[in-house]
């Protein structure tokens, strides 16, 4: 249920499986949000974000980059995630927001032809440590939610549902371990950039976000078999992040080192509506399917 099909990802092979541990999970999920750390406890509670300033040192612009995007308040974001290994390629786009005050955000995912029971989109609603999706599969009846906890999917959510949610693309850069400042440029919209080049460790990334938000970090940090995940990111004078490139591989065949069985999953997010008000709430319990639920007659 979790995984795009055709986004060879690190979610359950059967879809049919992940569908019914998904929904037998549902019942028993619990909210993993807990106190939260101080770095996400910073995020939108600055009187004057507009005060911010990147950074000089680059490891450290970039290692401040989620607290200080976080800050604005809000965003809108566009993904694309790429996937690609020996078999096939896929390219998946998304839209979305997020609220960094109630820590909920929202994407939609548009699924190409061919990719199994979705229903042409995927929309996930998520929080810190769950993720709600819709369009998930055949045995979900229509309109309805599947919830589940980002600890179950074994990449902790990061890719398998065809992007990477904002809060999750921007925390794993507080696990930067490498950075060079690559250049500026101007953007569209006139707004200086700095390009940031490095690689970033998303044990230490969870390390530092703590909380539920460090949930899916924390697992994606087991499953991915480059430990040492390369990354590049925009940012602009605020230090917040405009763009952020991540590429995170694992092993099609578990515990398998070879070449063949890899897979390269390369995850971008562009931010921009900064600030603009964002209503995204969960589903209510009506809403949400689980295994005890009555099946609509036909």
């Amino acid at each position: 249920m979790s995984a795009v099909r055709g986004v060879p990802a690190v979610a359950p092979r059967s879809r049919n499986r992940a569908i019914a541990a998904a929904v037998a999970a549902s019942a028993a999920a619990v909210l993993l949000a807990g106190c939260g750390s101080s770095a996400e406890q910073s995020a939108g509670q600055v009187a004057d974000p507009s005060m911010d300033r990147i950074a000089a040192d680059p490891l450290t612009a970039v290692r401040q980059a989620a607290d200080l995007t976080g800050h604005i308040g809000s965003l809108a974001t566009a993904t694309t995630l790429h996937t690609e290994s020996a078999q096939k390629q896929m390219t998946l786009h998304g839209t979305g927001v997020y609220n960094y005050t109630t820590r909920i955000g929202r994407l939609v995912v548009t699924v190409p032809p061919g990719s199994g029971g979705t229903t042409g989109r995927l929309t996930e609603v998520f929080e810190p440590g769950i993720v709600y999706m819709q369009g998930s599969g055949a045995k979900v009846p229509v309109g309805k939610w599947v919830k589940v906890q980002v600890q179950q999917l074994g990449d902790g959510n990061l890719v398998s549902s065809g992007a990477t949610d904002p809060a999750s693309a921007a925390g794993a850069l507080r696990g930067a371990q490498t950075a060079k400042l690559v250049g500026t440029q101007k953007q569209p919209d006139g707004t200086v950039v700095r390009h940031f080049s490095g690689t970033l460790d998303l044990a230490e990334a969870a390390k530092a976000t703590g909380g539920g938000q460090a949930t899916g970090l924390a697992v994606g940090a087991r499953t991915f078999t480059v430990k040492q995940v390369p990354y590049d990111v925009w940012l602009d004078q605020h230090g917040r992040i405009r763009k952020v490139v991540e590429v995170f591989t694992f092993a099609q065949v578990p515990g398998s080192t070879k070449p063949k069985d890899q897979v390269k999953v390369t995850s971008t997010s562009e931010f921009s509506a900064f600030g603009q008000p964002v209503d995204v709430s969960v589903p209510s319990g009506g809403d949400v399917y689980s295994a005890g639920s009555p099946t609509p007659s036909k």
